[in-house]
């Protein structure tokens, strides 16, 4: 055999994870990035809104809230990417159990901690409660689309943040609309979240199919849920301080302002989503393609939000916040470039890389310290504070991406070529013959 044909085989596969993913980007990812657009269109929504049928101290409450979901629910985002890269290697397995702890847990440390979070961030009494329902009904969604998404079943992937995005704030926007308050519309929203994780179960339901593949373990999960709280926390630590720095007028101003933040953020999900099952494979051109796309939208997003800041910030929040249009770049700016860190994270979790998230926790201690000596109490003085966070953050994620992590040695049970069948948000069983990697042993989780 010629010495020279595993570097052609090795070059051919990645030539063809390169062709799977342009295929992914112009087919499936249509499906994602409609259905991201409805979901943060959704979210968007919900601030808005709110801006304009609540005061500004209980608009100030239900961001709050709705940012507590965020930050408590992310074991789900960390579920939903732990089974994404194990079923992208390994196929689909059993995660029920996991999945059930893992949505117990948070909806218990909501309930558990009523008493702090009613007396820091003064929230009515039953407010956490309600939470803790909505929270729940988020992680259990999480399985199902983590097992779509590492199946590269992108179209039904995409129905399922579309009906979990409904779900989730359906119900707000209805109890906002109805005049039922910040704890009415949580409530409203809690119900309409219950309903989802059994539609999502039936959508990602693979009849027929059985599995040998190894079980994901609680490991792997709290690799992934770390990591996603690291991200989900620097993202909206600002948000939360600006509850306890800022006066009740000034603290619903900066929650409109964090709407063009995380529509910078979460706008260019699809690169991410697309990119995760072919990361977990050892495709580094995906990583290349990603960044290249979210960081170009976060570019595109600053420079409107530069020559349209007011009118920014009357969509967010209505004329009342007109005057703060001087402040959407760097609002813009700083989901920007967290978008970017949210690449680079989920490569290096893809990679199993060690102490994943290290630089985010070192953006979040670094902020509350600044904040802590500096006790800003206007809204530039944060925006400052969070915008120097989101730079600093990124530039140490970027450098430690750059060194080299382990590559997933073991085997896929799917292809990460993505065949004709794509185009429908799915790709084809592989060949093992083809695939120039040797046998190893399961990569250490991130």
């Amino acid at each position: 055999m010629s010495p020279r044909l595993p570097v052609r085989r090795e070059k051919t596969a990645q030539t063809e994870l390169t062709r799977g993913w342009s295929t992914g980007l112009g087919a499936a990812g249509v499906s994602v990035t409609v259905a991201g657009v409805l979901v943060n269109g959704l979210a968007y929504l919900v601030p808005v809104l709110a801006a304009r049928r609540l005061d500004p101290a209980d608009l100030s409450a239900l961001a709050a809230a709705l940012g507590l979901v965020a930050i408590v629910g992310v074991p789900g985002l960390g579920l939903q990417l732990a089974v994404a890269v194990h079923h992208s290697r390994h196929g689909a397995s059993d995660t029920r159990r996991l999945t059930a702890v893992t949505a117990a847990v948070c909806a218990g440390t909501l309930v558990a901690a009523t008493p702090l979070l009613v007396t820091a961030l003064d929230l009515p009494v039953e407010m956490p409660a309600l939470l803790a329902v909505t929270t729940a009904a988020i992680v259990l969604s999480s399985r199902s689309l983590g097992e779509l998404q590492g199946g590269q079943r992108f179209v039904r992937l995409a129905i399922g943040m579309a009906v979990l995005a409904a779900g989730r704030y359906g119900g707000v926007i209805a109890g906002l609309l109805l005049g039922a308050g910040p704890t009415g519309a949580l409530a409203v929203g809690a119900l309409t979240a219950a309903l989802t994780p059994a539609v999502l179960a039936r959508l990602a339901r693979e009849p027929g199919r059985s599995s040998t593949a190894p079980r994901l373990t609680a490991a792997q999960v709290v690799a992934g849920c770390g990591a996603t709280l690291a991200m989900l926390v620097v993202s909206y630590a600002d948000l939360l301080l600006a509850r306890q720095l800022l006066s009740p007028s000034d603290s619903g101003a900066y929650s409109v302002g964090t709407v063009l933040s995380k529509g910078a953020l979460w706008a260019p999900q699809v690169a991410a989503v697309l990119a995760l099952p072919r990361l977990a494979r050892g495709d580094r051109r995906s990583r290349t393609v990603a960044l290249a796309v979210t960081g170009g939208c976060g570019l595109v997003l600053v420079l409107a939000s530069t020559l349209a800041g007011g009118l920014a910030f009357r969509l967010a929040g209505g004329p009342d916040y007109d005057h703060l249009g001087r402040y959407a770049p760097l609002f813009a700016a700083v989901g920007a470039l967290y978008a970017v860190t949210f690449v680079l994270l989920n490569d290096r979790l893809a990679a199993g890389a060690r102490w994943a998230a290290a630089p985010l926790w070192v953006g979040v201690v670094g902020l509350v310290a600044v904040t802590a000596t500096l006790r800003p109490h206007s809204v530039p003085g944060l925006l400052l504070a969070a915008l120097g966070t989101a730079i600093v953050t990124t530039a140490l994620m970027a450098v430690t991406a750059r060194r080299p992590a382990p590559v997933p040695a073991t085997e896929p049970t799917s292809s990460p070529r993505a065949s004709p069948s794509a185009v429908g948000g799915r790709s084809n069983p592989p060949d093992r013959a083809d695939d120039p990697r040797p046998p190893g042993p399961a990569a250490p989780p991130g």
